[in-house]
């Protein structure tokens, strides 16, 4: 019942006003307003949101006492400059021109696109970081094929940047991988079905097998700040239902991907099981 006045005794000492808190939070000041003077609560999922405008830690707005549970919590895992530069070398060395052009060409396409950040922040990650990460984890796996890499690098610019997979400037091989990754479902389809067809086409293709594979494992990594129980739920069914059939497919069809495959089915079920294990408990 406190957070209405925690809220604008913290707001007073930065020197903010109700406009510019709310100019913070992408609300409007009467938001703000009747939070602080106790008439409304500011949504849960707003919670995370203004403590980080004020600059104070979520269980200071709510009074909770979490003790030894007041950990920082990272705006982002890695930087994509760091990742950048360490792809580019990498490509450089190795002789990877697809995967060298890959990185200035979705830095092209992606520039002024964001992730969701998590729900205790209010930072922009720059979309590029999520193909960057994946593309650091397959090198780091001992994936190094030029194709492969590009493909990672490329899975999204034709969903997120409208580029039509025919006028993608890489190989024709490059361009199918990247084609079956991206997602045109049929409206008069129920969605499992769609689901069903889409990782049912992907599967065979070596390139979108493993792209997707990979693109899934971070995804789960990093999913559980950004969704809501119900999308985390259904993100774990669905990850259940087509993905882990998928990385058996591979490790029955393209065997040089074993080590991968483990690795990555490995850190999938170990931050899913622990999922249901706290969402179980709630």
């Amino acid at each position: 019942m406190n957070i209405g006045k925690t809220i604008a005794e913290r707001r007073k000492e930065l020197g903010m006003t109700q406009e510019a808190l709310a100019e913070k939070l992408s609300l409007s000041p009467q938001a703000v307003s009747r939070w602080e003077n106790g008439w409304n609560l500011p949504d849960f999922d707003n919670i995370g949101r203004i403590a980080a405008a004020l600059r104070i830690k979520p269980s200071a707005l709510i009074g909770e006492d979490r003790g030894v549970y007041e950990w920082e919590i990272r705006e982002q895992l890695f930087s994509d400059g760091h990742m950048f530069t360490r792809l580019k070398t990498i490509a450089e060395i190795r002789g990877l021109r697809q995967t060298y052009h890959a990185l200035y060409y979705i830095r092209e396409q992606h520039n002024g696109q964001f992730r969701k950040g998590h729900k205790f922040s209010t930072v922009k990650i720059p979309y590029i970081n999520h193909p960057l990460m994946m593309a650091c984890h397959a090198q780091s796996m001992g994936l190094t094929d030029d194709s492969l890499l590009a493909v990672i690098l490329l899975h999204d610019v034709c969903e997120d940047c409208g580029v039509a997979p025919e006028d993608l400037p890489f190989t024709k091989e490059v361009q199918d991988a990247v084609s079956l990754l991206t997602k045109r479902f049929d409206p008069s389809l129920p969605t499992p079905e769609n689901e069903a067809r889409y990782y049912a086409a992907l599967k065979v293709n070596k390139l979108a097998a493993m792209a997707k594979v990979i693109d899934r494992c971070n995804n789960v990594s990093t999913m559980v700040g950004a969704f809501s129980d119900e999308k985390v739920a259904s993100y774990i069914d669905e990850t259940e239902t087509y993905v882990f059939p998928v990385l058996s497919y591979i490790k029955r069809t393209w065997p040089e991907y074993g080590s991968a495959v483990f690795l990555i089915k490995y850190h999938m079920l170990s931050v899913l099981e622990s999922l249901k294990i706290m969402m179980s408990e709630r």
